[in-house]
């Protein structure tokens, strides 16, 4: 009889992400702190530097304004094609919007930083962010990345640059939510 953990489906067993146990042989401590490894571990990772962690963040606020203006053309129509602005909507719709776009962009964050780790200008530039374990972040790690990342980088990126003067290269939201950013290697060329 399967675990609960275990699902069958089309001949193929599925064990969802909670139940993840890296050693099958031996039975999963209750206590021990979830490790989701990556499906290719790369031995060579580095901290990733501070240039290529602005040029990512540059290519992934370009997409998440993107996204904030379709969420913003949405809101308009529901708003019959007026603005949602403080001197022309209800506070309470004002408030109702900040709040789907501050969703809707940690939705946006946390999908690609619990998925594979990428965001698609991480992806761009081979930058991955991982628990210090370097596993998976779960959802609970990226919103603790997401809401810490926002003190960091908005006081005038202090929290960012803070990697420069440490030995480990974290910044404060990689600091506080327990995960760092490497940079993955060049993949090697296929041989024909």
């Amino acid at each position: 009889m399967p675990s609960p953990c275990q699902h069958r489906w089309q001949g193929f067993t599925l064990i969802p992400p909670w139940c993840y146990n890296p050693s099958p042989t031996q039975p999963m401590d209750p206590d021990m702190p979830m490790h989701r490894p990556f499906a290719e571990e790369f031995t060579d990772t580095r901290p990733a530097s501070l240039v290529k962690r602005l040029l990512a963040m540059v290519y992934d606020a370009l997409l998440v304004i993107a996204i904030w203006m379709i969420v913003g053309g949405v809101g308009v129509m529901l708003n019959d094609g007026e603005a949602i602005s403080a001197q022309t909507s209800s506070p309470s719709a004002v408030a109702l919007f900040n709040s789907a776009l501050f969703c809707i962009t940690f939705l946006f964050f946390g999908f690609f930083w619990t998925r594979n780790g990428q965001t698609l200008g991480m992806l761009a530039w081979r930058l991955r962010v991982q628990t210090l374990e370097g596993g998976r972040l779960s959802w609970s790690k990226a919103l603790v990345r997401f809401l810490c990342a926002i003190p960091s980088l908005g006081l005038c990126g202090i929290g960012l640059l803070w990697m420069l003067f440490t030995d480990e290269r974290l910044s404060w939201h990689d600091r506080w939510s327990g995960s760092c950013i490497v940079q993955l290697p060049k993949p090697s060329p296929q041989k024909p």
